[in-house]
């Protein structure tokens, strides 16, 4: 066998090995457990701690603004609840300033208006030193939460070791395009693979941005580096969530995921918005995961796993992938081994996805691995030579809205699979 033939080989093989190895402790942590977060002994509280609902909001459009409000504002949460709605300096001013109308009679809602665009971090951190709730709660305004979101995370808040704890993600807007359809599918597995097997070791790596609770005691603590933070002595002020949760790690905290706290987000529904959306999460997940490799040693050894996996996975694919395409080219031998490696290794994933969810549509997930081979490792290779860019390659004035009764409708599926396939936290 020449050259580019071995080299192929011994990537995939060594790819498969180490996902094959990482998947299936992944999977197996992911199970559903009835081992409670709760400190042992801990008697249930009569008071419920108060609740700081914070959204920051950038040229959203008013419906869709408005059906993140309506869902918030229909918690079933009995304790106290504030919700901050932060427009950082939106070009459609007035278009928020009717939403403001809508509620400006509920003392519940107040909006902040800041005089011009500074990021959805800085935004989030006006709020959260106009606010004085015992925890805090992040949601974006694209998205809307079940009714019993806030309860569920409180419930699992109750454990003062915990610092931020995250909900389930689903795409609002999944049934828009193949891609949405994708991407709902790319969540779910993110949710309730990713992150419940981090959470089983109490350390979820990255509490996603669009329904997230934070401890205000943690969070005033780390305020500061979370708001100067720096890369290459520039100011870095993307990928908020994730450097967030490192954050509450380095400091100790632990971080959880509630499977059965829903919230439904806006999605990507065509491509070129999808991929600058990758590019951006990619970058600040480089960028935070040299921080984050200082936290390995006093976290189970199977994050340390995780990392690896997620890190020099890609690697040894992108490298099979490339001696393969050049053995094509060079020697027009085709590459069967690492072609019926990838797609063996990808039947067998979304078969255990669909049986996980009980749902076949996961089977389809195999076409994500055609965008993942010639779209997001180019990308991503991209991302880490261009670290030092700052652009936030996020949406302008326009948005793809999605219907509010789609989203909840969106909520009440994600439901109904949650109790299929997700952790119970108890």
């Amino acid at each position: 066998m020449d050259l580019l033939g071995t080299t192929s080989s011994v990537a995939i093989s060594l790819y498969a090995l180490l996902s094959t190895g990482y998947k299936g402790m992944q999977a197996i942590y992911a199970l559903p457990t009835n081992v409670s977060s709760a400190p042992a002994g801990a008697a249930a509280s009569d008071v419920l701690p108060s609740v700081d609902v914070i959204v920051p909001s950038y040229n959203e459009d008013p419906r869709t603004l408005c059906a993140c409000l309506a869902s918030i504002g229909d918690q079933d949460y009995i304790g106290e609840l504030r919700i901050y709605v932060v427009d950082d300096g939106s070009a459609n001013r007035d278009a928020v300033l009717s939403v403001q109308s809508h509620y400006a009679h509920n003392p519940t809602f107040q909006f902040i208006l800041l005089p011009k665009n500074v990021g959805k971090r800085k935004a989030q951190i006006a709020a959260i030193r106009r606010s004085s709730g015992d925890l805090v709660l992040n949601v974006d305004s694209d998205t809307t939460i079940a009714p019993d979101v806030v309860s569920k995370l409180v419930l699992k808040m109750k454990n003062p070791a915990i610092g931020a704890a995250m909900g389930q993600l689903a795409a609002g807007n999944r049934s828009d395009t193949w891609l949405t359809r994708l991407i709902d599918m790319e969540y779910w597995l993110a949710c309730n693979e990713e992150r419940a097997a981090q959470a089983r070791f109490g350390a979820v790596m990255c509490c996603c941005g669009p329904c997230a609770m934070y401890r205000r005691s943690a969070l005033l603590l780390l305020l500061d580096q979370y708001e100067t933070q720096l890369f290459r002595g520039k100011p870095s002020d993307f990928g908020e969530d994730r450097h967030l949760t490192i954050l509450m790690l380095k400091a100790g905290f632990q971080t959880e995921y509630v499977p059965d706290a829903i919230a439904a987000t806006v999605v990507p529904n065509r491509l070129k918005p999808y991929l600058r959306q990758q590019l951006r999460w990619a970058r600040s997940t480089f960028r935070d995961t040299l921080l984050g490799l200082r936290l390995l040693s006093g976290l189970d050894r199977y994050l340390t796993l995780d990392v690896i996996g997620q890190n020099l996975g890609p690697l040894l694919l992108a490298l099979s992938v490339l001696t393969g395409l050049a053995q094509l080219a060079l020697t027009a031998t085709v590459p069967w081994s690492t072609i019926l490696m990838i797609a063996s290794m990808t039947m067998i994933r979304c078969s255990v996805a669909a049986l996980r969810a009980g749902q076949l549509r996961f089977l389809a997930f195999s076409l994500h691995t055609l965008i993942n081979i010639f779209l997001l490792l180019p990308l991503k290779a991209y991302a880490l030579c261009t670290l030092s860019n700052s652009d936030w390659l996020s949406r302008g004035s326009e948005v793809s809205v999605a219907d509010s009764n789609e989203k909840l409708n969106a909520i009440q599926s994600q439901k109904l699979a949650a109790s299929h396939g997700t952790r119970n936290d108890g």
